[in-house]
C-alpha cells in the first residue's frame, strides 16, 4: 500500500513519531492479511495464518466459557505497554471485570489479566523478549507463549520488579495450571496445532 507524500513530510518533520502517529501509519501500510504492531517504537507485520487463529480461538472459547459472554476478552486490539512506544495488538487478552477505557477510548494494561501471544516466525523474538519485558513491566499476571513451531507453551506469572518471577515451559497437550493466578482455571492445550 503507498503511503502519502503529506504522510512522509510529517514523519520526517517529526524525528521521533509517539505511538499514536505510528499506529495511524500501520492502518495505511499493513497489507490485508498482515497484523502489525508497534514494539519499542519499530513497526512490526507478521501474516495472520489459520494455525494462530485455531491456537488463539481454543483459548478464546475456554475463557468465554469460564468467564461468561459478558467477559471483556479482545483479539487484535490497541494496548499501550510501559517502555519506548510499545503500542501492541495482543492475540488475546483479557480484562479485569472492572475495567474501563481511558479518555481515549483504550483499555488500560493495568486491567489486564492474561495475555495470549502465538509464535510467528518473522515476530517471535518480540514475543520472546521485547513484548515479554513490557508485558512484565505492565505488572500482566499472566503471559502465555504458544509456539506452533515447537509444540509448546511458555508460561510466565508472578511479575515483579519487571520480569517474571515463575517460568514453565508446557507441551501441547499437557494442561495449563492457572489455578494458582487471577485466572484460577486451567486451560486445556490438546487442541493445539501444530506447524
Amino acid at each position: 500500500m503507498t503511503i502519502a507524500m503529506t504522510d512522509r513530510t510529517e514523519m520526517a518533520e517529526n524525528d521521533e513519531p509517539g505511538s499514536d502517529e505510528m499506529f495511524e501509519l500501520l492502518h495505511e501500510i499493513v497489507p490485508e492479511g498482515y497484523k502489525g504492531e508497534i514494539v519499542g517504537g519499530a513497526i512490526h507485520m507478521a501474516p495472520q495464518r489459520g494455525t494462530h487463529w485455531e491456537i488463539i480461538g481454543e483459548v478464546f472459547l475456554q475463557l468465554k466459557q469460564h468467564f461468561g459472554r459478558r467477559s471483556r476478552i479482545m483479539s487484535d486490539v490497541r494496548l499501550d505497554l510501559p517502555g519506548d512506544r510499545n503500542a501492541f495488538a495482543p492475540d488475546l487478552f483479557k480484562l479485569s471485570d472492572d475495567a474501563e477505557q481511558d479518555a481515549k477510548g483504550r483499555w488500560r494494561h493495568q486491567d489486564v489479566e492474561f495475555v495470549l501471544e502465538v509464535i510467528s516466525q518473522g515476530t517471535a523474538d518480540n514475543d520472546y523478549g521485547k513484548k515479554k519485558a513490557a508485558y512484565a513491566a505492565g505488572d500482566v499476571p499472566v503471559y502465555v507463549i504458544a509456539d506452533p513451531y515447537t509444540g509448546q507453551c511458555q508460561v510466565h506469572t508472578e511479575p515483579k520488579d519487571g520480569e517474571y518471577r515463575a517460568n514453565r515451559t508446557l507441551d501441547f497437550g499437557d494442561p495449563i495450571d492457572l489455578t494458582d493466578t487471577v485466572l484460577g482455571l486451567s486451560l486445556t492445550t490438546q487442541a493445539f496445532p501444530r506447524d
